[in-house]
C-alpha cells in the first residue's frame, strides 16, 4: 500500500528502473517509442486503432487535443530507469497513466522475444509538499538526470525535458509552474546546472 493518495493539483515524483537493473532502452527507436507512449497514452479516451497511426504520422511533442490524465512537468528517460514529475488532472489519473505506460513492456518483449516483467515492481512515488523551492530543485534533478557532473549527456539513449525549459522547442511538458519562478530560461538553466553540480559534489563527499 502507498503511504499517500494521488490528489488532483498535487505534485508527485514518479520513478522506476528495469528489473535486476537491466536496460529497458536498447536503441533509438526504443527511446522514441517510450517518449511517444508518454504523449499518446496520456489520454482519458481509449487510444484504439489510432495508436499506431499516431506513431507513424505525428512527431514527438506535437500538440494533441485529447483530454489528459496528468500534466507532465518534467521527465527523464535513461537506458535503465526513468523519472517523471507529474500532477493528476482527473481522479486516478496517475494510476491510469502509469498503467497505460506499461504497454511499453509488451512492445519491448515482442521486439526482443522475451517474457515477464520489465520494470522493478510497481512504480515508486513521492508526494511533493507545497514547497516551491523543493519543486524547483526536483525539476533540475530530473532535467539533468541523464548528464554527468559537467552537464554533458552520458548517452545518446536518453532524453530529458531540459530543452523544453532552456530552448524554444515544443514538447509535452507544462513548464509554467517552474519557469514562472525565474526571469527567463537562461536563469533557469544556470539554476539547474548549479543544483546538479551541488548534488554531484555531495555524492562525492559521501564516498570519501
Amino acid at each position: 500500500m502507498r503511504k499517500h493518495n494521488f490528489v488532483i493539483g498535487e505534485y508527485y515524483h514518479i520513478y522506476n528502473r528495469g528489473v535486476d537493473k537491466r536496460k529497458t532502452v536498447l536503441d533509438q527507436y526504443d527511446l522514441y517509442r517510450f517518449l511517444k507512449s508518454m504523449q499518446e497514452f496520456n489520454a482519458i479516451e481509449p487510444i484504439g486503432s489510432i495508436y499506431e497511426l499516431s506513431f507513424l504520422k505525428q512527431k514527438f511533442g506535437t500538440p494533441t487535443t485529447k483530454s489528459k490524465l496528468v500534466s507532465i512537468i518534467a521527465y527523464c528517460i535513461n537506458p535503465n530507469h526513468f523519472h517523471f514529475l507529474i500532477t493528476p488532472l482527473v481522479e486516478k489519473g496517475v494510476e491510469k497513466f502509469m498503467q497505460k505506460i506499461g504497454g511499453y513492456t509488451r512492445y519491448f518483449n515482442e521486439k526482443y522475444k522475451r517474457n515477464g516483467v520489465l520494470f522493478q515492481g510497481k512504480f515508486k512515488s513521492k508526494h511533493i509538499a507545497t514547497d516551491n523551492r523543493y519543486l524547483l530543485h526536483l525539476s533540475a534533478y530530473i532535467n539533468m538526470n541523464n548528464r554527468n557532473s559537467l552537464g554533458t549527456p552520458t548517452t545518446k539513449l536518453s532524453k530529458s525535458s531540459l530543452e523544453e525549459y532552456t530552448e524554444n522547442k515544443k514538447g509535452i511538458c507544462n513548464t509554467e509552474i517552474v519557469l514562472g519562478q525565474f526571469e527567463n530560461k537562461k536563469e533557469y538553466l544556470k539554476f539547474a546546472q548549479e543544483s546538479w553540480q551541488d548534488i554531484q559534489e555531495r555524492k562525492k563527499a559521501l564516498e570519501i
